[in-house]
């Protein structure tokens, strides 16, 4: 047990330290995250050691259970190339601009539209996507608005990481911890919505709060907005994503799994891409771009965490921590430690480790672990996956946002966020 426990404690350790400090190692021309780096050494060592057998760790990996990773990381990446997609064609862009155009010259107009954009966008998409999509956007309206960029990044970061609770497909850690306790489509978005609901509107509040003296001064910056760059492509895009979302909500009554369905439309959407290129032909160099941008560096990360929550799953560990965390008020139990355990360790890696913990766990524990992963990634950077990229993005441009500007906001706005969710959900479960 001591073995495990060293190893895993030592690798989330170095992990964050690498995030902080070094999150990029170049070898070549290629560029590589640190982080699943650090976490592979760590799952080859418990391998090594013996803390856990390969054959362990082989057969919980190929089970026919919704916990199953493979399966999971099929249905995150398949959900993230469809949001890519459409990022491709500029339609992310496109509803920003049309948000600034109908915006005028009040900030806090513009304020609300994009918080509004941000949190619809994530709730249908991929809330890494969004970030990602809308950052560089935001640098670049605030500049030429001679505005400051810094509350409406705080707010999309905030929308973003709080809608994406809504529905099932919003957040990685969503999809495990709820397909990991036997949950589906429809009975998370029956528990969940009305905790996002009243949740997403206390943190709009406590956002507005916070920056409402910076969005008085007036700004003056060009209607102008983007185009979508093909049109017959986006609707392609976006009736792909409609119907997997549709199909994904009536799949648990008509017996089909969800990873299936999700890899069922990437795979469609590739293929009419392809086919819609070869009759005008070009070149699919769309489709290049969207396996290029895919989130590859998470199959090795969830693996490696997979098999460190294997090591610490047989030698008593988390059995113990079940032990802890069970008895009397598990909603505040499951919500708070997972909040803070988000932050010590990435709310990816919590998750996989609470899948485990939570099994024979109750309906509200799940839930509230669920709140916990999603609005611990707006405390610090560390929290999410998202908050490194954002963080990384941020120095690109030149943007003074520190750990501990990060942290100002998350105390004022996630806490209060954090507090109305697990109330609400204490009430619908």
């Amino acid at each position: 047990m001591l073995t495990s426990v060293v190893i895993a404690s030592l690798t989330c350790f170095v992990m964050i330290l690498a995030v902080l400090f070094f999150p990029k190692v170049k070898l070549g021309r290629v560029s590589l995250g640190t982080y699943w780096l650090i976490t592979l050494i760590g799952a080859l060592l418990l391998l090594v050691l013996g803390s856990v057998k390969v054959d362990t760790v082989l057969s919980s990996l190929f089970a026919d259970t919704a916990v199953n990773p493979l399966k999971i990381l099929v249905l995150f990446i398949s959900m993230t190339v469809l949001s890519i997609f459409l990022d491709e064609l500029g339609f992310f862009r496109y509803l920003a601009g049309c948000a600034l155009k109908h915006a005028g010259k009040s900030q806090t107009k513009l304020f609300l539209i994009l918080y509004v954009t941000v949190s619809v966008l994530t709730v249908f998409t991929s809330n890494d996507i969004i970030i990602l999509s809308f950052t560089p956007f935001i640098c670049y309206f605030a500049k030429h608005a001679n505005i400051s960029p810094i509350p409406y990044l705080a707010a999309e970061f905030v929308a973003a990481n709080t809608w994406s609770m809504a529905l099932i497909i919003g957040n990685p850690t969503n999809i495990y911890l709820v397909t990991a306790a036997g949950g589906n489509f429809v009975s998370y978005l029956k528990v969940m919505l009305l905790p996002t609901v009243l949740s997403g509107t206390v943190a709009f509040g406590f956002l507005y709060l916070l920056f409402h003296r910076h969005l008085q001064k007036p700004m003056s910056i060009s209607s102008e907005s983007e185009k979508a760059k093909d049109r017959l492509l986006l609707t392609v895009g976006i009736l792909h994503l409609a119907l997997c979302t549709l199909i994904l909500a009536i799949g648990s009554y008509i017996g089909i799994e969800m990873w299936l369905v999700s890899l069922v439309s990437a795979i469609s959407l590739f293929v009419c891409t392809a086919i819609i290129s070869i009759v005008r032909r070009r070149k699919p160099r769309m489709l290049a771009s969207c396996v290029k941008r895919a989130p590859w560096e998470l199959v090795p990360f969830i693996l490696s965490m997979f098999v460190m929550v294997e090591a610490l799953h047989v030698n008593g560990v988390t059995d113990g921590m079940m032990t802890l965390l069970g008895g009397v008020h598990p909603v505040l139990k499951y919500g708070l430690s997972s909040f803070v355990a988000s932050n010590l360790i990435n709310n990816i890696p919590m998750s996989v480790l609470y899948s485990s913990i939570l099994e024979g766990a109750s309906e509200s524990a799940v839930y509230a672990t669920v709140i916990g992963s999603n609005l611990g990634a707006c405390l610090t950077p560390i929290g999410a996956l998202a908050g490194i990229m954002w963080s990384s993005m941020l120095k690109e441009q030149n943007l003074k946002f520190g750990y501990f500007d990060f942290v100002k906001v998350g105390l004022f706005v996630a806490l209060p966020a954090l507090a109305t969710a697990l109330l609400t959900l204490g009430i619908v479960v």
